[in-house]
């Protein structure tokens, strides 16, 4: 028996394969102890770091400290903030930029397969793989909104944090930042006393704005939601905007050369890609073909991104419901909805809005909805279910809640036939995913 490994132990390991979180999987010692090591990849050997024991040791986070064999798809990070110990900004900064689609596309795969219970063969007609979307740089200058941290101590510089922890790497640059974000300066100036972070906005209309986050004088910020403009499941401690918060103007064209224009706070929920809003909304009407007359739900609807296009298409003949529990986020969805008497922005949760829905028999002809990291439950999949869509698309940024909801809308008579999965977030283990589900026995 070896003893167990604690932090800072540095072992040699193989590289197995890659798992959801930005790392890989390794195996270590007689007992098969799991890693999670950042900074490699399948099939290398490395030497590790020990940076984490999980609870009971029942598995390890690690670092990739040196490559003893590397893989044909490692390549030298273009950031040079990148690598064990500093900026976490990123996780796969050192993989070629197919390779990481390719991964991506693998953990996609994985957690449909173990998570909603399909076979390979089920899933391998649903889709291509993880494509790219229009408006980076390969891979680099894309994210429209950072929020950067200050650090502490007489420097006051800004950066980003180290990954997991509280440590901020000071930044002279950010690649993946978009240029008109780091333009700003932001970077190479000292921020003013009590200012702990500073949110940075490149809207697609209209200049960059800066706005300076501070905590309140009890030494506490204010709680706001984890993800989106929306009141959801899980708030964190947040600092609170030093003085009003602007509005930033998002524009949308479609392909058909339709344009959409939409005001959001410069904190509220927008996507960060610049090609994301656009291509997600383009999927969600062509898998979803709204027609004029038919009723459509769109939940978790924020500023109305979707209840819109979708109000234009069913005209007035029919009825849009656009759902968010956030008020402010509501309140810019009723402004964006006004030109459509037809189409309602409520600001409730979507758990009781479907309750109230199912309660009096409502019928409902599509749905998208576009829920948090955490997904939308088994509650929510089995409510929208039982409102009969012909077609429900889901929206989805963690492949891992959205095989959960999946295997749920199977089990409730909803069936996955098709999926995309697209790179709005080049050299992050993040991923977009977009999902068709239909009626079982239904065909497109």
């Amino acid at each position: 028996m070896t003893d167990p490994l604690a932090v800072g132990d540095v072992v040699e390991v193989e590289i197995g394969p890659v798992a959801h979180g930005g790392h890989c999987i390794a195996r270590h010692g007689e007992q098969q102890q799991v890693l999670f090591v950042r900074h490699t990849l399948p099939g290398e050997r490395v030497r590790a770091r020990v940076t984490e024991v999980g609870p009971q040791g029942r598995y390890l986070r690690a670092d990739a400290v040196e490559v003893l064999t590397a893989s044909p798809d490692r390549v030298v990070p273009p950031c040079p903030y990148a690598g064990p110990g500093r900026c976490g900004g990123c996780d796969w900064q050192h993989v070629d930029l197919a390779a990481q689609r390719r991964l991506k596309t693998a953990v996609v795969i994985e957690q449909l397969q173990r998570l909603a219970g399909l076979s390979g063969e089920q899933i391998e007609p649903l889709g291509a793989g993880c494509e790219p979307v229009p408006g980076d740089e390969a891979g680099l200058r894309w994210r429209t909104r950072v929020e950067f941290a200050v650090a502490r101590g007489a420097g006051r510089s800004v950066g980003l944090r180290a990954h997991r922890s509280h440590d901020v790497v000071p930044l002279q640059d950010c690649l993946i930042a978009t240029s008109e974000v780091v333009a700003t300066g932001v970077l190479q100036e000292v921020p003013p006393s009590g200012v702990v972070a500073v949110d940075v906005v490149a809207p697609s209309v209209g200049g960059p704005v800066v706005v300076p986050l501070a905590l309140d004088d009890s030494g506490r910020g204010r709680r706001r939601p984890q993800r989106r403009g929306s009141s959801r499941r899980g708030v964190r401690q947040m600092p609170r905007p030093v003085g009003p918060v602007p509005e930033v103007e998002e524009r949308v064209v479609l392909a058909d050369g339709s344009r959409h224009d939409y005001t959001v706070s410069a904190r509220g929920f927008w996507q960060v890609h610049p090609g994301a809003a656009a291509t997600f909304t383009q999927q969600v009407l062509d898998w979803l073909r709204p027609a004029p007359g038919e009723r459509a739900l769109d939940l978790y609807s924020g500023v109305g991104l979707f209840a819109v296009p979708l109000a234009e298409a069913v005209g007035a003949g029919g009825a849009v419901l656009a759902v968010e529990a956030d008020e402010e986020a509501t309140r810019s969805a009723r402004a964006h909805l006004a030109p459509y008497p037809w189409a309602e922005a409520v600001a409730e949760p979507t758990e009781t809005a479907l309750d109230r829905l199912v309660t009096v028999g409502e019928r409902v002809d599509v749905v998208v909805l576009d829920p948090p990291r955490s997904g939308a439950g088994a509650a929510v999949v089995r409510s929208v279910a039982a409102l009969g869509a012909r077609a429900v698309v889901y929206v989805a940024c963690d492949p891992a809640a959205l095989a959960r909801d999946v295997a749920t809308a199977r089990e409730a008579g909803l069936e996955l036939v098709a999926v995309r999965v697209l790179d709005a977030f080049p050299m992050t283990h993040h991923v977009e995913c977009l999902a068709l589900l239909r009626p079982r026995g239904t065909d497109g």
